[in-house]
């Protein structure tokens, strides 16, 4: 353990015995009162001892001090009371050589490191068996320490089972490496230590059988935690690039080269004395952001959640600057450090490996074939590695050519090689970027169908992307502050190219079969692969980043090679890339304008398709629930009706024809109904209801209607799901009256279904024929386990007025908010818009998604005497954005500019949530006593 400062004033274990020698003798020290005075004293000194190393870590803002200072405290305690119990409690005039006990500290307490809300791990020793003596201490010393408020963990057991066990048990074997000698019997701790290290740290292979555990423990680690170090919340002690990846390498060099010290590990050239540095400091920082981290969640709590993210910021002094908040630049210097940590581990694994080679007569097979040279480069035990440090010196077009050759001939890049990139990035300058050769090769990295994803991650990882284009290296580990968006920007354009590809070869054929079909028809791959790259790159800058990165789409584009007319269409997707998702997800693709719009903007069937792939990965890349079958289903009916625009459709025919040909086809499938009965049910819908419905959706209404007639029900619910669109439709025929889509919706949201479209229609006889299509909470179908007949009864238990919806909404809609997303603050907003449809009057409402803001809202447009038509319902994290069809009672376009603004007021007004309303009641009732 590192010295420690004035560690008095931290503990005085001496001055605490003689307080605790006093009280022995006040009280008999088996009595009750002694034990309940030895409590009341230990916390005292204990919570006093916390305060002071709290003090001097927000003083210091120092986290490995305070750790050391952590464990010290703990230790003292806990040989006071071990005194305590040997010598007050059970004290022994006569031990035999089995009432012995020796006290050792395990894990990261074993390295004398505690964070300040850790586990305290210990190991009791015992020479051979227990007695009934070691017992009595064991219990008594534990259950002071539970009392205490700490969490411990421990073990019970002698030299030879610590040592048995350890041969069956990595992580046994790893708890005993870290093993610290703390208080009783000192010999007994050696002979463990030295039996341990004679039977496990000599043993003949332990080396590598210790490095594969540990390392395989690594892999699978990762695996659970995402398997990614740029999840928008990590995991900072278990995930990828964190504190147990750090200690990973400590344990592996305590066991192969006896020793923990960095800077030992530079004597043996295992690191080089800048790595040490980033080393260090990475290790600090984690350490840093720990311990505020425990401190400000009052728990051991090791995942960095949205809701604590803003707050370490703050307390590590991020500022906001123009275009980036401050926690958005704490979390990028967080992702930054768990690369630094990859970096580091592949070093040290690969001079670990060159050592257990040379140390080995015979090649270890895992270490793969001998050296072997490779167009200018060698082949190093199956990876690709320079020949010396002055190659990219020499010739610095190596910097792309060695990650082009690795994808070529399928191998993996040689530490080695990727620790001199670091040292050298320098010369990944100007006259690099602009030679036309390096241009050609990373086209051909980006364009390969080798794996591009895999070949743009190493580049990514060794640094080079990001010097070579130096605007992706201002998004690197850039974070998005919101629950939309699960990884970092770089991150998701990565993993964007790795769905392309994946589509391309037929891998989601069956999720994507549309995209899959039109892949090979578009004009040029590589306008696609580049419009991927670069559709994200100027996030983070504070303007529109399609508008801004279209800016460095024209300027990169032909410095990679592109011609002119191949730049101008990446331009165009990068800044429309957004475009079809913002149609398709909040606009009504029946209505013809919808679709004379988006095709006027596109112009061209294969910017469509390329548009139509590019939306698809995009939302792909996102994070692994954001896609589904609905949205897939929605892209594909916009590219239809589009790509039919676009090819000389004619989708700005008259409505009424439009009306009349749906009419007549519907006739046409109902031949076994009578005559009069067709007549009449024609006669049924007005002009809307035909042009915004296919013709299976009329045949399966009509069956529905007549079923409905005949049996005399008057209220219908018919459900049907469609699991490759992942979607649930309810269509609900009833009387219809005042307010009857909102009482539906709100029976919904009470269900848990998530409505996400809707069309309401009227019958000339009074009925409604409203549809719905909803998802369960993880956006799949939502007629799993009885859920629809669950949703029936609560319709019908609203429409009948047997349940108060609003009532009972407004007493769920803060708890179903879950605390780590409070900290976000979505801007409500109220669009109204009189040029997105020629008939209806279209209201785009924006705000926090909350249990029941669906139901409210369109309460509050039935309450302003709107007709909804249509409902598009898209969430974004924790933002939401509704998008209704209205009319007003004359079923006209809303254009009164006082009716206007007395729309958006009342809507704005469901926007606030309850906390904010009662904000505003209590502001208006203050001023209105002021006037009084």
């Amino acid at each position: 353990m590192e010295k420690i400062p004035n560690r008095r004033e931290i503990i005085d274990r001496k001055s605490l015995m003689a307080e605790l020698a006093t009280l022995s003798q006040e009280f008999k020290p088996d009595s009750f009162e002694f034990r309940n005075a030895l409590l009341k004293k230990l916390k005292e000194v204990y919570a006093s001892g916390r305060e002071v190393v709290k003090g001097r870590f927000f003083a210091t803002n120092k986290g490995r001090p305070s750790m050391h200072a952590e464990a010290f405290l703990v230790d003292q305690i806990i040989r006071a009371i071990y005194d305590v119990a040997t010598e007050m409690v059970y004290p022994l005039n006569n031990p035999t050589p089995e009432e012995k006990l020796s006290l050792m500290a395990v894990g990261g307490y074993g390295r004398g490191e505690l964070a300040p809300q850790s586990d305290v791990d210990l190991l009791f020793l015992f020479p051979y068996k227990q007695t009934s003596w070691s017992e009595q201490i064991i219990e008594y010393c534990l259950y002071m320490l539970w009392d205490l408020g700490l969490k411990v963990g421990h073990s019970t057991r002698n030299p030879d089972e610590c040592v048995r066990l350890a041969k069956k048990d990595i992580t046994i074997q790893t708890a005993l490496l870290e093993a610290r000698y703390l208080w009783g019997d000192q010999e007994l701790a050696n002979n463990m230590r030295s039996k341990f290290h004679n039977d496990i740290l000599e043993a003949q292979g332990s080396n590598r059988a210790f490095i594969d555990a540990k390392l395989q423990e690594r892999d699978d680690r990762h695996s659970r935690f995402g398997n990614s170090r740029y999840v928008v919340e990590p995991n900072m002690k278990e995930g990828k690039g964190g504190l147990r990846d750090i200690q990973t390498l400590f344990w592996i060099a305590k066991f192969v080269y006896r020793t923990t010290e960095v800077s030992e590990l530079v004597a043996k050239g295992v690191f080089t004395d800048s790595e040490r540095r980033r080393f260090t400091k990475a290790s600090n920082f984690l350490r840093t952001v720990r311990c505020h981290l425990h401190y400000l969640t009052n728990r051991p709590e090791e995942r960095l959640t949205f809701d604590v993210q803003a707050e370490l910021a703050h307390r590590l002094g991020y500022k906001d600057h123009a275009g980036t908040r401050g926690v958005e630049r704490f979390m990028k210097h967080y992702f930054l450090v768990a690369k630094d940590v990859g970096d580091l581990t592949r070093i040290f694994c690969a001079n670990l490996e060159a050592q257990q080679q040379k140390k080995s007569r015979i090649p270890i097979p895992t270490f793969g074939l001998l050296k072997r040279k490779l167009d200018g480069f060698q082949v190093d035990a199956g990876r690709l590695n320079i020949n010396s440090e002055d190659d990219f010196k020499e010739d610095p077009l190596k910097f792309l050519g060695l990650f082009h050759l690795a994808q070529k001939k399928d191998l993996d890049v040689h530490p080695n090689a990727l620790r001199i990139i670091r040292r050298q990035l320098k010369d990944v300058n100007k006259n690099l970027r602009n030679d036309p050769e390096a241009n050609r090769l990373f086209l051909e990295m980006l364009t390969s169908k080798k794996d591009p994803e895999t070949t743009l991650r190493r580049l990514s990882e060794a640094g080079v992307l990001g010097k070579f284009i130096p605007d992706f290296g201002r998004v690197v580990a850039q974070m998005q502050h919101d629950m939309y968006h699960v990884y970092t920007v770089d991150e998701h354009t990565i993993r964007a190219i790795g769905i392309l590809t994946q589509i391309e070869e037929g891998h989601l054929e069956e999720e994507h079969p549309l995209s899959h079909r039109l892949l090979p028809k578009v004009l040029s791959r590589t306008v696609l692969y580049v419009a991927v790259l670069l559709h994200d790159i100027a996030k983070g800058r504070g303007g529109d980043h399609s508008v801004l990165g279209a800016e460095v789409a024209e300027k990169l584009c032909p410095r990679l090679g592109l011609s002119p007319s191949e730049t101008e269409t990446v331009a165009w997707l990068v800044r429309y890339h957004l475009l079809m998702s913002n149609t398709a997800f909040k606009r009504d693709l029946s209505d013809p304008k919808t679709i004379e719009d988006f095709a006027q903007i596109v112009q061209s069937p294969d910017r469509l398709m390329l548009l139509l792939i590019l939306t698809v990965v995009d939302i792909r890349a996102v994070g692994p629930n954001v896609w589904n079958g609905w949205k897939g289903q929605l892209l594909r009916e916009l590219y239809h009706a589009a790509e039919s625009a676009l090819t000389g459709g004619h989708i700005s025919e008259g409505r009424a024809a439009r009306a009349r040909h749906h009419q007549e086809d519907l006739r046409d499938e109902l031949k076994d109904w009578p005559t009069e009965k067709i007549d009449a049910h024609l006669e049924k819908f007005y002009e809307s209801y035909w042009v915004s419905n296919n013709l299976n959706t009329h045949k399966a209404h009509a069956e529905l209607i007549k079923k409905a007639e005949e049996s005399g029900d008057k209220l219908v619910i018919h459900a049907e799901s469609d699991p490759f669109r992942s979607i649930t439709e309810v269509t609900v025929y009833t009387a219809d009256h005042p307010g009857l889509f909102a009482r539906i919706a709100a029976a919904m949201s009470l269900s848990g279904a998530n409505i996400v479209d809707a069309k309401i229609h009227t019958t000339t006889d009074g009925m409604a024929l409203d549809t719905f299509f909803i998802q369960d909470s993880e956006g799949d179908v939502y007629d799993q386990g009885g859920r629809m007949s669950k949703l029936r009864e609560v319709i019908e238990a609203t429409l009948s007025g047997e349940i108060r919806t609003h009532k009972e909404l407004d007493k769920r809609e803060q708890s179903n908010i879950p605390n780590r997303t409070k900290v976000f603050i979505a801007q409500p907003s109220v669009l109204v818009n009189n040029e997105a449809s020629n008939i209806h009057t279209v209201i785009e409402v924006r705000g926090r998604d909350r249990v029941g803001l669906l139901a409210n809202v369109t309460r509050a447009l039935f309450g302003l005497s709107l007709t909804i038509s249509s409902a598009h319902i898209s969430t974004f994290g924790e933002r939401v954005v509704d998008v209704f069809y209205v009319k007003d009672m004359f079923g006209l376009k809303i254009t009164n500019k006082v009716k206007i603004k007395n729309i958006e007021d009342k809507i704005m007004e469901v926007l606030d949530t309850p906390e904010e309303q009662k904000k505003k009641a209590r502001s208006a009732l203050k001023k209105k006593s002021l006037k009084v």
